[in-house]
């Protein structure tokens, strides 16, 4: 999943900003957007980041991953 960031304009006219929205692609992110924002207009859309799992990692083999590297840089003690 990629993250979206918006800034829209809405049907009363108020300006929202930094609408964060997860999505596989910019269609499906506006689309998101004008369900929960009916009739709104989009003033523009950035790609945020994207998350570790797209990597083919998951949250668990990154943790244990760091957890593996702090345990080989740390001197044995006696």
């Amino acid at each position: 999943m990629i993250k979206y960031g918006f800034r829209i304009k809405t049907r009363g006219g108020m300006i929202v900003e930094n609408l964060l929205v997860a999505a596989q692609d910019q269609p499906e992110a506006e689309r998101k957007i004008a369900q929960i924002y009916q009739r709104c207009v989009i003033l523009e859309c950035k790609e945020m980041q994207q998350t570790v799992k797209e990597d083919g990692m998951s949250f668990e083999s990154v943790i244990s991953l760091i957890g593996r590297e702090s345990t080989t840089d740390t001197p044995p003690k006696g």
